[in-house]
C-alpha cells in the first residue's frame, strides 16, 4: 500500500520532529510519502489563497489515487473505524492520498472531488498539528489491524 500525505506548508522543527517519529514507524507497515506546498500567504482574500492552494495541491495528487481530504465537514472515523478503511484500501491497491488544507482550509471545490472526507473533530487544530496527529492515527490504525499493544 502508498499512502501520500499532501499538505499545505512546512513544519517547523519541533513539529517535524514528532511528524518523522511516527513516518518512521510506520515505515514497518506502509510507504508513506509527504508532499508540501507551499501557503497561499500573500493572496488577496481568503478564497483566493484557497484556489492558489488548490492548484498546487492538485498538481501533486498522485495518479489513481483515492483522495482523502481532512475537513471540519468531514465524518469523525473512530481509530478501529481508520483501521477498518486502510484494510479495505489496502485490498483496492489503489494508492491514497490524504490531504491538508492551510490555516484556512481545503477549498471547498477540492473537498467535493474527495472519495472520502475525514474531520479529526470539532476542534481547530493548527494545520502543522493535524499533520502530526493524521500520521499518529495511520500508525495506530495499521498496529490495530497487526494486534499490536500500541493501541489500548
Amino acid at each position: 500500500m502508498r499512502v501520500t500525505l499532501l499538505a499545505v506548508g512546512r513544519l517547523r522543527p519541533h513539529v517535524r520532529a514528532a511528524a518523522d517519529d511516527y513516518l518512521t514507524r510506520l515505515a514497518r507497515y506502509v510507504t508513506v510519502e509527504e508532499r508540501e506546498v507551499k501557503e497561499a500567504s500573500r493572496a488577496p482574500t481568503v478564497e483566493a489563497g484557497q484556489r492558489d492552494e488548490h492548484a498546487a495541491l492538485a498538481a501533486k495528487v498522485p495518479p489513481g489515487s483515492r483522495l482523502v481530504a481532512l475537513d471540519r465537514s468531514g465524518k469523525t472515523w473512530s481509530s478501529e473505524e481508520l483501521a477498518r478503511r486502510l484494510d479495505d484500501w489496502r485490498l483496492t491497491a489503489r494508492p491514497v492520498t490524504f490531504v491538508i488544507g492551510g490555516s484556512h482550509g481545503l477549498a471547498p471545490a477540492l473537498v467535493a472531488k474527495a472519495d472520502d472526507t475525514w474531520s479529526l473533530g470539532v476542534l481547530t487544530l493548527p494545520h502543522e498539528l493535524a499533520r502530526v496527529v493524521v500520521l499518529e492515527q495511520l500508525y495506530r490504525g495499521f498496529t490495530i489491524l497487526r494486534g499490536e499493544p500500541y493501541h489500548k
